[in-house]
C-alpha cells in the first residue's frame, strides 16, 4: 500500500494529504493549510533509498523507474579492518589473531563491532580495570559460546583432490555459497539394473541436471550409468532452484566413475546440456563471493558469462567454460600411470 501510495507521488510530482481531522469548512484552519489539503505539495524530487530485500519483492512499476545500484558484501578483510579501527577508538589492544576470529562470525560490519564490545566488557570484568585492556581470542571464542554464535562460513578448500567430490556455487538473495556435492558409483550387482539416488530436498531441477549429466557421462566415458548404483549428495542439504549445479554434478559422477580425483580448491557453476555444452547462469557475481569466503583459489563459469564479472574479481582466478571437456581438463587430476 505504501509503496502505491509512494509510486503516485512519483507519478503526479505533488503530496495529497489526507485527514478525518480536517474540516474544509472550519473558519479556524489556516489558509495554507486549507491550500496544502486542497492542492498537495510540490514533491517534483530524487528519491534514494536502501534496502536489503530481494528486488524482486519491490514493486515492479517503481523498479522500472529506478536506476539500481547493488553493493558488494563484505569479505573478511573488510570486517578485520572495522574491528581494528573500532578496537583503536576503544583504546583496546587486540591480540593477534583476535580480528580474523571475529571475522569467522559475521559478514555485518555492525554485528562485528556489538562482538568486539561484548568481547571488552568480558576483557574489562575479568581484570577488573578498564585501564590496558586487552582482548585476546580466548575472550572471543568465551563471547561467542555464550552467545551462540557459529562461524558464518568455514574454510572448505583444500589443495588435496578427492575422487566424487566437487563444489558447486549457489545463491540465496544478494549472497552466494560453495556448495559440496558429492557422489559414488559402485558397480550394480547386475548390468543395466542400477539406481540413482539424489537428496529429496535438492530440488527438481537439479535432478532434472542429473538427467542431463547421465547423458554427458555416457558420452565422455563410454560407460551407462544404469550399470552402476550411484548415490549423489548434496552436503548440508538445501533446495537448488536452477539448473546451474549441471557441471558440478558431471564432473563428480564422472570422477566417481572413473576413480579420477577433483581439485578441491576450484569451484564451478553451470547449466549442462545432453550435448555437453555448459550454458549461461545468473548470479556469478555473487557467487563468486561465496567461493572468495571459501577459500577457493579460482572459479570456472560459462564463456557466455564472461562480461558479467571482471577478471581477478576478488582475487580469483576466474576460468571460461564452453563444453565439458573445458571444465573436465580444470578440475579432474590425472594420477600416475593413468
Amino acid at each position: 500500500m505504501l509503496l502505491n501510495k509512494l509510486l503516485k507521488v512519483m507519478e503526479d510530482k505533488r503530496v495529497r494529504f489526507e485527514s478525518a481531522y480536517y474540516d474544509e469548512d472550519d473558519p479556524n484552519v489556516p489558509k495554507y493549510i486549507k491550500k496544502l489539503f486542497a492542492e498537495g505539495a510540490p514533491a517534483d524530487f530524487i528519491l534514494i533509498g536502501a534496502t536489503t530485500r530481494d528486488p524482486s519483492e519491490i514493486n515492479p512499476a517503481i523498479r522500472s523507474r529506478c536506476a539500481e545500484i547493488f553493493f558488494e558484501p563484505l569479505i573478511p578483510s573488510d570486517i578485520e579492518q572495522i574491528v581494528t579501527n573500532a578496537a583503536a577508538q576503544l583504546g583496546a589492544e587486540l591480540e593477534d589473531g583476535v580480528a580474523k576470529l571475529i571475522s569467522e562470525f559475521t559478514i555485518e560490519g555492525r554485528k562485528a563491532v556489538n562482538i568486539l564490545a561484548d568481547t571488552y566488557g568480558l576483557s574489562v570484568f575479568k581484570s577488573g580495570s578498564k585501564d590496558h585492556v586487552r582482548i585476546t581470542c580466548d575472550h572471543v571464542r568465551r563471547v561467542a559460546q555464550i552467545s551462540r554464535l557459529v562461524p558464518y562460513v568455514t574454510e572448505k578448500a583444500s589443495d588435496t583432490p578427492v575422487v566424487g567430490k566437487v563444489f558447486g556455487l549457489g545463491v540465496a538473495g544478494y549472497l552466494g555459497s560453495a556448495i559440496e556435492i558429492e557422489a559414488v558409483a559402485f558397480p550394480a550387482r547386475a548390468p543395466g539394473k542400477g539406481y540413482y539416488r539424489f537428496n529429496d530436498t535438492a530440488g527438481s531441477m537439479a535432478k532434472d541436471s542429473m538427467f542431463n549429466a547421465a547423458a554427458v557421462v555416457r558420452r565422455m566415458t563410454g560407460k551407462e550409468l544404469s550399470d552402476y548404483d550411484v548415490n549423489i549428495n548434496f552436503v548440508g542439504g538445501g533446495n537448488i532452484d536452477g539448473p546451474s549445479a549441471g557441471c558440478a554434478i558431471t564432473t563428480a559422477l564422472i570422477s566417481a566413475i572413473t576413480g579420477k580425483p577433483v581439485r578441491q580448491d576450484m569451484a564451478l557453476t553451470g547449466e549442462i546440456s545432453i550435448q555437453g555444452q555448459v550454458k549461461p547462469v545468473g548470479g556469478v557475481f555473487e557467487k563468486a563471493y561465496g567461493a572468495r569466503q571459501a577459500g577457493m583459489k579460482g572459479i570456472i563459469i560459462p564463456k557466455e558469462n564472461a562480461h558479467d564479472i571482471p577478471e581477478r574479481h576478488l582475487g580469483l582466478n576466474i576460468h571460461y567454460a564452453v563444453t565439458i571437456d573445458d571444465v573436465l581438463k580444470l578440475m579432474l587430476v590425472e594420477q600416475e600411470g593413468t
